[in-house]
């Protein structure tokens, strides 16, 4: 895999040496600590030529500076200070990733004029540079396109700040963050001949290493429980079906827990309702929601997170075989209801019925936030750059789009409704697992809600934003571990106590 810088902080101190990061401010241009980086103003004349502002993102470059030791010395333009938050720093560390070449000493100047960069923004930056270093290249044997190598040494980031000590314990909790994400990238990334459901539960059950409580219920379980809905999908697959049930206790023993379920299909056909052979490829990526909660089950147990979680992920392959379901086959849920099967393409809602229904039944959740790469309908009401929010109840889904707000991970709420639920009453079950060619998503997130009684509930339907979204300044890869970031947020702002850490 690609190589993670490390980041250390320290106060300002002119680098003798190396690459050196500064930044510049729209208008306002250097600050003292960074103008003491450039002795010469050779940055000064380089921006000149360059037509360079500080615009947001812009970049300047002089190797071999006059004047000074340094190989490179570097200036990442900030726009205007008044606009910079929390996400604008992760963008700023994102771009200096993306600047670093083959550097291997690097010291990175936060600095502007008129503003105090405190440990958050300073943590950002930090989380965004490891963000932007993410590559999945474990399987490359060879050069890549342009014929350059690797770097031999990963990069050793020293970011200069006048708060290093508020900065690193802000940074550790980042990073635990960010190593969530980093997972659930690699997890949607893996080609599926490595990464099947019982391939994944492993990766659990790697959890425990972290304080995390890990059973992994396989089909014998399951079906005991009654969870004809999930097996009936893994049916016409040699490689089985797990359940994966995580517990992080990290709360008070009294309280309830929250809880967040996730769709591990780790590899979709469409069963005999196959799909068509284009871009079939992707379909290694329709565990997209599980391993967000996977991710997200490190990052909360990382960080040692003052909250009760549960993470339930419901793991299978949607295969073609003499086995599989077929389309107009009846089977009874783990709550009773029966459903029709239409599609067998429709799968992922299958799944997550009997897991919600099991983590309803087991723990009596606060809430209930169910993730899945469930629609290319919601692709063709949002794009990528809006996961669809789902919801019973008012108040988690303002948080959920509060927390989306201050990371980035966005969501936009969509209608439920009787109107639409009676789209997937069904003349032979109790329902239908498809609702007819129009409001797919709504009539997908109306079927799972009749899964989770009168508990809080919100479906995230992630099938834009969890694999192939755009490239962005924090990501490259083509698994972008979404929701993380989003569901941290939640947790941390609302379900832990609010004294400092």
């Amino acid at each position: 895999m690609s190589l993670k810088p490390s980041i250390t902080f320290a106060k300002f101190s002119a680098p003798r040496k190396g690459t050196v990061f500064v930044l510049s401010a729209e208008g306002e241009g250097l600050a003292g600590a960074a103008s003491a980086c450039d002795p010469e103003k050779v940055l000064e004349r380089a921006f000149a030529a360059a037509e360079f502002s500080g615009k947001f993102g812009a970049l300047v470059e002089v190797l071999a500076p006059q004047g000074s030791q340094f190989d490179r010395l570097v200036a990442i333009g900030t726009g205007k200070v008044s606009e910079l938050d929390e996400h604008a720093w992760m963008k700023i560390g994102g771009a200096i990733a993306a600047a670093l070449r083959n550097a291997v000493e690097v010291a990175v100047v936060l600095d502007l004029p008129g503003l105090s960069i405190g440990g958050v923004e300073a943590a950002a930056v930090g989380a965004g540079i490891l963000m932007r270093s993410y590559a999945f290249d474990k399987y490359k044997t060879k050069k890549d396109g342009n014929g350059q190598s690797t770097p031999k040494k990963p990069a050793k980031i020293v970011i200069q700040t006048a708060h290093p000590a508020d900065a690193k314990k802000k940074f550790a909790d980042a990073e635990a963050v960010v190593g969530g994400v980093l997972l659930a990238r690699d997890l949607v990334n893996e080609p599926a001949n490595m990464l099947g459901p019982v391939e994944f539960a492993a990766r659990a059950g790697a959890l425990e290493a972290l304080g995390v409580k890990v059973e992994i219920l396989a089909e014998k379980e399951m079906r005991k429980l009654g969870m004809g809905s999930l097996l009936g999908v893994a049916q016409g697959s040699p490689r089985g079906a797990r359940l994966a049930v995580m517990q992080w206790n990290g709360g008070k023993a009294k309280d309830k827990p929250v809880a967040f379920v996730g769709k591990g299909v780790t590899f979709d056909t469409g069963g005999n309702s196959m799909k068509p052979a284009s871009s079939m490829e992707d379909m290694k990526g329709d565990m997209g929601g599980a391993a967000a909660v996977l991710g997200l089950m490190h990052a909360l147990a990382a960080r040692k997170a003052k909250a009760n979680v549960v993470g339930i992920i419901g793991l299978v392959e949607n295969a073609v075989d003499g086995n599989s379901q077929r389309p107009g086959d009846i089977v009874t849920s783990m709550s009773g209801q029966t459903i029709e099967v239409l599609n067998t393409d429709a799968e992922g809602r299958l799944v997550l019925a009997d897991a919600l229904w099991y983590c309803h039944d087991r723990f009596q959740p606060q809430f209930m936030i169910d993730l899945a790469t469930l629609t290319g309908a919601i692709m063709v009401a949002l794009g990528q750059h809006h996961a669809g929010l789902f919801s019973n109840n008012d108040e988690l889904a303002g948080r959920l789009a509060e927390a989306g707000q201050a990371t980035q991970e966005r969501v936009w709420r969509m209608p439920l409704g009787p109107d639409y639920d009676k789209l997937i009453d069904s003349r032979n079950a109790d329902m239908k697992n498809i609702g007819g060619r129009y409001g797919g998503a709504i009539t997908a997130a109306q079927f799972l809600q009749r899964f989770v009684k009168d508990t809080p509930w919100a479906h995230l339907d992630i099938a834009g934003t969890a694999m192939g979204a755009p490239a962005s300044e924090i990501n490259q890869s083509w698994g972008s571990g979404f929701g993380v970031r989003l569901l941290d947020r939640l947790v941390h702002d609302h379900y832990e106590p609010t004294f400092p850490k």
